[in-house]
């Protein structure tokens, strides 16, 4: 399930600059003639509609026909509101859905909603799925006959094949994926535990203001996850078809992952769970004919 959220997640979080580009909040312009409501006014306004909010911030649009803005405050949570300027009547949250939506996706992917302690769990899940890539790439191994066919998915097997011709060629193709994203998602997720292993493997010279082998590795690391590589220094790939490519690869080969997940459970499910299910024993028969045990024990 994990792998499952945070690549499904990461395939759409490639273009997370364009959406919230797209979803970014513009102005909202309203109806209505005659003087705008003061500060004050808008103040009491929201504090009539949000009575369980402590009212911090009002702040006028830009002209009286804009929605003016509210902070609201209850705790540790913050809310921002749009205010009609002639009424006080709330607008809705200055935040469109979609970008709030892209920026909770980004909290998932990056925290798993959990602040520090969700980010540090995540970067122990880029190393488990390190582990499971390299696991899964010895289960692959079928012997030096049989591995060509399981390169390939073979479209006309009975459904079972089908998902283990499936799972197999996937598996195979894409593992180079599966163990850059769990390398990746392990430094960006544990930042200090990968400094301090890279500093180890090339410590600081004195005096030195060279450029260290892996700091070139660490600058890699953070534009591999995402697939962000036009305009890096590859010659040839700029920020235009190059980067709209890389970026289009990337996200496609995020979903191999949950396709992964989902044709993994179904040969789990005929293995293993579905055969002890079958073999799993009923009630026995009764024997004695209606004559109960004159001495039942009891456990």
């Amino acid at each position: 399930m994990y792998v499952f959220v945070v690549s499904l997640s990461g395939s759409v979080l490639v273009y997370r600059n364009e959406l919230f580009a797209y979803f970014s909040p513009q102005p909202m312009l309203v109806s209505g003639s005659g003087p705008a409501l003061s500060i004050d006014a808008l103040k009491q306004a929201a504090r009539r509609t949000f009575p369980r909010f402590q009212i911090t911030e009002v702040a006028a649009g830009k002209t009286q026909n804009h929605a003016a803005e509210v902070t609201l405050q209850r705790g540790e949570e913050t809310q921002h509101r749009l205010l009609h300027p002639f009424t006080g009547e709330d607008l809705g949250p200055t935040l469109p859905v979609g970008f709030r939506f892209t920026a909770w996706l980004r909290d998932l992917h990056d925290n798993l909603l959990g602040g520090k302690s969700g980010r540090r769990i995540n970067g122990f899940g880029g190393l488990l799925l390190i582990l499971l890539g390299i696991t899964g790439a010895a289960l692959w191994w079928p012997g030096s006959r049989n591995w060509p066919r399981s390169l390939v998915v073979d479209f006309r097997a009975n459904w079972k094949r089908l998902n283990w011709s499936l799972h197999s060629a996937l598996g195979f193709w894409f593992l180079g994926f599966v163990l850059l994203w769990g390398t990746t998602g392990a430094y960006l997720s544990l930042p200090d535990e990968s400094s301090r292993l890279f500093d180890y493997l090339e410590p600081f010279r004195d005096g030195s203001t060279e450029e260290r082998v892996v700091d070139r590795i660490q600058y890699w690391l953070a534009y591999l996850h995402f697939g962000r590589l036009g305009g890096r220094g590859i010659p040839g790939c700029g920020r235009g078809l190059c980067d709209s490519l890389t970026k289009g690869v990337w996200a496609a080969a995020g979903l191999v992952p949950p396709l992964l997940f989902v044709t993994g459970a179904l040969m789990w499910w005929n293995r293993l769970l579905r055969p002890r299910l079958r073999a799993k024993p009923g009630p026995k028969p009764s024997t004695d004919h209606g004559v109960s045990d004159p001495n039942p024990v009891s456990f």
